[in-house]
Order: C-alpha cells, then sequence, then structure tokens
C-alpha cells in the first residue's frame, strides 16, 4: 500500500485517508473517491488530497478482517459485519470465554497491521457481549502477512462455554451471635446469584455451627453443587466445614484462594458432588471469588486446587466494603483519594 499526497485529478479510485468537508458533502476517511468525489473536490478548491493506493497483493482491511474473524469464530461465536476495518466477535450464550493467550501473542506480533483483542480467559459473560475484536491497522494488508497469521492454528483460540443447568442445595451453620437476617438475606442473594447462571436452588436447611452435625445434612445433600454458609469465618484446614466434609465421606480440595475478596473459600468432593465452604464475602452481591469459581463449574469446566491457585493473577477484586475486615483496615488514611 502506497500512502501520500495524491493530485486530485488523479484521485479517482484512491483511498481517501482523511475525512473531508466539500460543497456536496462530508467524505469519510476509507472513502474510495469516485469521479463525482474528485469532482467535488476540485470544486472545493482542493488540488492534492492524501490518500491510499493498494499495491498488488494487498487484501484490503474489510476483507482482511472478516477472514480472520471467520478463522477464530467457533461455535456458539458470532460474527459481526467488518466495518473500517473491525470485526467484533460476539457470545451467542452466556458462559465462560476460554482464550488460548500464547496464540494470541503470536498473532499480534507477526505485524502491527492485524491486531486481535479479546477479554480476559475465563472472562464470565452474558448472552450478546462482545469477547473480541479484529482490527486491521491500515486500509489494507500485504497478502503475505495476512498469510502468516492464517497459517496459526486459529481454531479453537476463542471459545465460549456455555452455562448448563446444574441443581444446587444450600445449607447454613448457626451461631447465637449470628442474626436471623442476615441468613435471611444470604439465601436470598444467593438464589440470585445463583439463578444468573441458569441453575436451581433448592435450601436444604440451616444447622448448629458444628463438624458432626454439618456432616449428616451434608450426606442428605443431593444435588451437583452443595453449597455451605458458615456462621464463622473458616480458619484452616481442621475448621468445621472442612471437617465436616470429611466426616461425611468427601475429600477436602483446597482451603483458601488466592482472589480477594473471597479468601476463605473450601473447594472438596463427595462422590460426583462439589461441595463449596463460601467465603464470607459471598453474603454480598458483589463480585468475588466465590463467583469465579461458580461460573466454572456451570460452563461445565472442572475446577481443581490448582486452578484455583493461579487465579491469584487479575485476583484483586474490587472491595466490598460491608466485609467486617475490609483490607484497607487502618492503612485507609495512606490512600490517596481522587
Amino acid at each position: 500500500m502506497k500512502l501520500g499526497a495524491v493530485p486530485v485529478d488523479e484521485a479517482e479510485g484512491a483511498i481517501l485517508a482523511h475525512g473531508m468537508l466539500t460543497g456536496a458533502g462530508r467524505l469519510a476517511k476509507g472513502t474510495v473517491l469516485t469521479a463525482a468525489h474528485v469532482t467535488a473536490l476540485k470544486q472545493a478548491g482542493l488540488v492534492h488530497v492524501i490518500a491510499a493506493r493498494l499495491n498488488a497483493g494487498d487484501v484490503p482491511e474489510d476483507a482482511a478482517a472478516a477472514r480472520l474473524a471467520a478463522e477464530l469464530a467457533g461455535p456458539s461465536l458470532r460474527i459481526d459485519a467488518a466495518a473500517a476495518g473491525r470485526v467484533n466477535i460476539f457470545a451467542e450464550q452466556a458462559g465462560v470465554f476460554r482464550v488460548r493467550a500464547p496464540l494470541i501473542h503470536r498473532l499480534n506480533a507477526i505485524d502491527p497491521a492485524v491486531t486481535l483483542a479479546t477479554l480476559p480467559d475465563f472472562a464470565a459473560v452474558k448472552a450478546g457481549a462482545m469477547l473480541a475484536t479484529v482490527k486491521i491497522i491500515p486500509f489494507a494488508v500485504p497478502g503475505d502477512i495476512l498469510g502468516r497469521v492464517l497459517e496459526l492454528p486459529l481454531r479453537g483460540a476463542l471459545a465460549l462455554h456455555a452455562f448448563c443447568p446444574k441443581s444446587v442445595v444450600l445449607i447454613q451453620t448457626e451461631l447465637p451471635s449470628l442474626k436471623a437476617s442476615v441468613l435471611a438475606k444470604t439465601e436470598a442473594v444467593t438464589a440470585d446469584r445463583i439463578a444468573s447462571f441458569g441453575g436451581d436452588m433448592r435450601i436444604a436447611g440451616r444447622v448448629p455451627h458444628h463438624a458432626e452435625a454439618l456432616s449428616a445434612m451434608l450426606r442428605a445433600a443431593r444435588a451437583d453443587i452443595v453449597l455451605v454458609f458458615g456462621a464463622s469465618a473458616v480458619t484452616g484446614d481442621q475448621d468445621v466445614i472442612p471437617e465436616a466434609i470429611r466426616l461425611a465421606g468427601g475429600t477436602v480440595e483446597r482451603v483458601g484462594m488466592p482472589v480477594d475478596p473471597g479468601n476463605l473459600l473450601v473447594l472438596g468432593r463427595m462422590g460426583g458432588r462439589i461441595v463449596l465452604g463460601a467465603p464470607g464475602c459471598a453474603r454480598s452481591p458483589k463480585e468475588n471469588g466465590f463467583d469465579w469459581v461458580l461460573a466454572r463449574l456451570f460452563a461445565g469446566l472442572r475446577v481443581t486446587s490448582r486452578d484455583i491457585a493461579r487465579m491469584g493473577v487479575g485476583g484483586l477484586l474490587m472491595e466490598i466494603p460491608t466485609r467486617p475486615r475490609p483490607r484497607l483496615g487502618d492503612h485507609a488514611e495512606n490512600i490517596i483519594d481522587d
């Protein structure tokens, strides 16, 4: 592609590099100039325009963007029409977005003319959400560069794992210090949270905050996912919730996660059932690490201790001010308030 000053008399067929006003109206950037456009430019007193002409083998921006997007998009992804060298890719269903980051890094390193921007890996999205955008920077890209991009194994680089219905049972433990209003609010907030993933939740009941009492209810719970809200925050691997999981015949895979809010999550298994000890911050509807784990489970993705251990980068979420011990604590006065 050649870009530069072009005499107006020779500009027919060239691509206008900058928007311009003429007596006949505005010519937008990217307009392929026709004889009528040339006449309007002359009447506006212009002698030269900044324009581009394609070389042999160049692929126009919209065609290049459309070809790349078509290679990237898989099931449950929708491709928008190309415009100004851009193609947007959307989710057709709610779910968890997966992106093969190393492959996208390779794509974006081939040439600055070809770019792909995406949401983060494992982003939970609603139906209709924009997941990625392909953008060709110049008006055209050399065919050999586009060919190098299309030689990458792009199929499956972007994927959407749609949420699937799952049954959920909610159990809460009680202590005299815990208000009944908190328990009721937790039930309502959790029901809304589960519904947002397309799940069906029922309330199994409330039991004293003792491992033996909780284990009996865990054994009786019949659901894909069993949620336990403890009356007191978990303090370690031997605390009430993990101990109850073991007494009920299950295994405890992890206590704690590197996501804040959400540090005090428990992950366990009982046969084919997942048992989650919810962190106290999950009594609030605001996003926390509990949401990240639930999203993956409802999307049919397995969640292991290793998966949770890898959530730390990006795991510092917005604070929930109503937490009993917000992370700023006594150091809040050292923070600059804009």
